[in-house]
């Protein structure tokens, strides 16, 4: 077995993945996105299920750099995020899905608290940029591009990442025909641990943009 320090596993890690992937790259953030996902997962399917919209990467590391919020329909999600890292340029990170008013009104509804969820989120995005970073459900996707189409939120973006059977791929395919940038894993998966790790991967990437 090969040791290796604590301090060293990320990286060696990573050394395992870029040789893996056979020589396949990607330009940067793009890369430091995919490397991540993979780590996160030690899944090299996101090599290849991973959709960038036209300058997606560098555009969340810009937005992330700004300042901007981050709504998360899981508290899985939520804590996975590096909120001191988003705290230090200005973020901040908002999941509404256990507020019992947000449970109280979707029962009444007949609706996901996630749906719900999304609807408070609109509302913060009124007053400044914010990324929304699905990472289970599709129904809180579905209501991201009904807001769209009716002109009640105008996301700065959407991590699109639901993971599951029931409308999975069809909600991802609805948001990438929606003008609004977006990284979406296509297919089944996804989840709040690839939501919360693309949103960490720019926050973490250094580089130009």
């Amino acid at each position: 077995m090969e040791y290796v320090r604590p301090e060293d596993i990320e990286k060696r890690s990573m050394q395992i993945i870029v040789s893996e992937l056979n020589g396949r790259t990607w330009p940067e953030p793009d890369f430091s996105i995919v490397r991540r996902c993979i780590h996160t997962s030690a899944d090299f399917d996101y090599a290849d299920n991973l959709v960038f919209s036209k300058d997606a990467a560098k555009t969340l590391c810009r937005l992330l750099r700004n300042g901007a919020d981050i709504v998360t329909d899981t508290k899985m999600a939520m804590a996975g995020i590096n909120k001191t890292k988003l705290a230090s340029y200005g973020g901040e990170v908002h999941c509404f899905i256990s507020d019992p008013d947000v449970a109280a009104e979707a029962k009444e509804r007949g609706e996901t608290r996630a749906t719900v969820s999304m609807e408070r989120g609109a509302e913060i995005a009124k007053r400044k940029p914010v990324i929304f970073a699905i990472g289970n459900a599709p129904t809180a996707v579905i209501r991201i591009c009904e807001m769209i189409d009716s002109g009640e939120l105008k996301p700065a973006f959407v991590i699109g990442a639901p993971v599951g059977f029931v409308n999975v791929v069809d909600s991802k395919e609805m948001l990438m025909e929606r003008d609004v940038p977006y990284i979406v894993p296509k297919g089944r998966k996804g989840g709040s641990n690839i939501a919360a790790t693309i949103c960490n991967a720019c926050l973490y990437y250094t580089g130009e943009l």
